[in-house]
C-alpha cells in the first residue's frame, strides 16, 4: 500500500487530502452525505494507485540496433518493441530512452493505450558524429492514470552497445615500386629499374655505400645513383598511428586525432580490399589489429579504431622496427626529433617507409594552414625524407584521397597510380 502510495502526483495527493478533510468535516458536523463524498474522493486516488501500481509490472520492451556497426556520419536506426502482458490495462505510458548527445537527441515517445499480447513497434533514428563504443539506454518508462492522480517510473530495457566505426574514404591505387604486392606482381615492380634481377634504384644519398653506385643510371641521368638490392616478398604492409594525446590539436570530431584514425582505416580497408595482408600497429609498435587480404565488410580494424582512445605518452619509443621488415606507412601527429630518430634507427635501408605527418597546429581552426605549420614540423619532415622516407604533409582543407595519391607519388617519384577503385 505505502509502495503504490508513493507513485500520488500533486493531484493525487491533494485529492486524498481534501477526502480527509472532508471526513473530518462530516464527523464534525454530522453530516452522513458529505462523509459519502469524503469516502469517494479518498478510494479514488488509492484505487487508481492500485491499478497502475500493478499494471506496471506486466510490460516489458526489447531493443533492437538496426544495424549495430554504425559509421560515424551514417544512419542508423533503433527499434523498441513494446507489449504488456495479463489483463490489466495499462494507462498512458511515457518512454525515454538513454542516448548519448553523439548520437542525437534523447528520443521521447507517448503510447496511449498499449494492446494485449501484441507489440507495439517504435523506431528513431541515430546519426554519431562522433565514433566509440556507446551505449543506449537505459529505457525508462513512465505510467500514468488517465485522471494524472498517478505516476510510476521502471526501468523496462538496461543499457546496449552500439559500436560507432571511423568513416571510411574511398582511395585508388597502391604506391607504384613497392614490396605490398602479391604473387608475380611485386617481382614485376621490383624488376622494372635496369633489368637486373631485384635492383632497383635512387638518388645518393650521403652515407650511402661508393660501391653500390649505378653508373649506367648516373650517366643517363646526369646524378649519382646508387643500388638498392631488395628482394620481393609477400609480408604484407604494416600501418603505424600515432594516437599520442601530445601529438595531436582540436577536440571532438575535428580534431587531428580523429583524422589521423580515419585515414588510417581507409587505408587498411583499402589495402585489405587489394588482397594485401595489413597489420595495425601503435607508434610504440603495439600490434593493434590484423586484417588478412579480402574484400570483407566486418574489418576487425574498423572494431578495434572505434574504441581506442588516446595514448598518454609524451615520446615514441621503441627498441625495434614497427614494421619487422615489412613495407612500413605511418600516420604521424607532431614528432619530435627524437621521436624521428626512434623511428628510423631500427629501419633496414631497403625497406619501403612512407609517413603521413599531419600538420597538427592547423587543427585548432585559428588561421589558415600554412600560418599554423610549425618548425618542428618542418624539421620532422626533413629529418624523414633524409632517412629514406616518403613523406606527404597534410592538412584539414586536403582530401584523404589527394594525400594518398601524393603518398603514392612519394613512393615512386615520377610514376603513376595503379590498381582499381576500392
Amino acid at each position: 500500500m505505502f509502495r503504490s502510495l508513493s507513485g500520488l502526483t500533486t493531484r493525487g495527493r491533494c485529492l486524498l487530502a481534501a477526502g480527509v478533510a472532508a471526513a473530518v468535516c462530516a464527523a464534525v458536523l454530522n453530516e452522513r452525505d458529505l462523509l459519502r463524498v469524503a469516502v469517494f474522493v479518498m478510494a479514488l486516488p488509492l484505487f487508481v494507485a492500485l491499478l497502475a501500481s500493478a499494471s506496471k509490472v506486466r510490460i516489458a520492451a526489447t531493443r533492437t540496433m538496426l544495424p549495430e556497426r554504425i559509421p560515424v556520419g551514417g544512419h542508423g536506426e533503433i527499434q523498441l518493441d513494446l507489449w504488456r502482458t495479463g489483463r490489466l490495462p495499462a494507462g498512458e505510458i511515457l518512454l525515454e530512452d538513454g542516448v548519448p548527445y553523439a548520437l542525437g537527441s534523447r528520443p521521447r515517445f507517448v503510447v496511449e493505450r498499449l494492446p494485449q499480447h501484441r507489440s507495439v513497434p517504435l523506431r528513431y533514428p541515430v546519426q554519431p558524429i562522433l565514433r566509440g563504443i556507446h551505449r543506449i539506454g537505459p529505457l525508462r518508462a513512465t505510467i500514468t492514470d488517465p485522471f494524472g492522480l498517478c505516476e510510476f517510473e521502471r526501468e523496462l530495457i538496461s543499457h546496449s552497445r552500439l559500436v560507432v566505426v571511423p568513416r571510411v574514404a574511398t582511395l585508388w591505387g597502391q604506391p607504384v615500386g613497392a614490396g605490398i604486392g602479391t604473387d608475380d606482381e611485386g617481382n614485376i615492380r621490383l624488376h622494372a629499374g635496369q633489368g637486373e634481377i631485384d635492383v632497383v634504384v635512387r638518388q645518393y644519398r650521403q652515407g650511402d655505400d661508393l660501391r653500390k653506385v649505378h653508373w649506367r643510371s648516373t650517366a643517363r641521368r646526369d646524378e649519382m645513383m646508387v643500388r638498392v638490392e631488395e628482394r620481393p616478398w609477400r609480408g604484407g604492409t604494416t600501418v603505424l598511428l600515432d594516437h599520442r594525446a601530445a601529438a595531436h590539436h582540436g577536440t571532438g570530431a575535428t580534431a587531428s586525432l580523429e583524422w589521423a584514425v580515419e585515414f588510417a582505416a581507409s587505408v587498411c580497408v583499402h589495402l585489405s580490399n587489394s588482397g594485401h595482408h595489413v597489420r595495425l600497429v601503435s607508434e610504440h609498435g603495439r600490434l593493434l589489429a590484423e586484417a588478412p587480404g579480402t574484400a570483407s565488410g566486418d574489418n576487425p580494424v574498423l572494431d578495434v579504431l572505434a574504441a581506442l582512445q588516446p595514448a598518454h605518452e609524451r615520446d615514441i619509443t621503441t627498441s625495434f622496427d614497427p614494421a619487422h621488415g615489412q613495407e612500413l606507412i605511418a600516420v604521424l601527429g607532431t614528432v619530435s626529433s627524437d621521436s624521428v630518430h626512434e623511428l628510423t634507427k631500427c629501419r633496414p635501408r631497403g625497406a619501403r617507409s612512407l609517413a603521413v605527418l599531419l600538420d597538427t597546429p592547423a587543427w585548432s581552426g585559428a588561421t589558415s594552414a600554412a600560418e599554423h605549420r610549425s618548425t618542428a614540423g618542418e624539421e620532422s619532415a626533413t629529418l624523414l625524407r633524409a632517412a629514406g622516407w616518403g613523406v606527404v604533409v597534410a592538412n584539414p582543407g586536403t582530401p584523404m584521397s589527394q594525400v594518398w595519391a601524393q603518398l603514392c607519388r612519394e613512393a615512386a617519384p615520377g610514376a603513376s597510380l595503379i590498381g582499381g577503385v576500392s
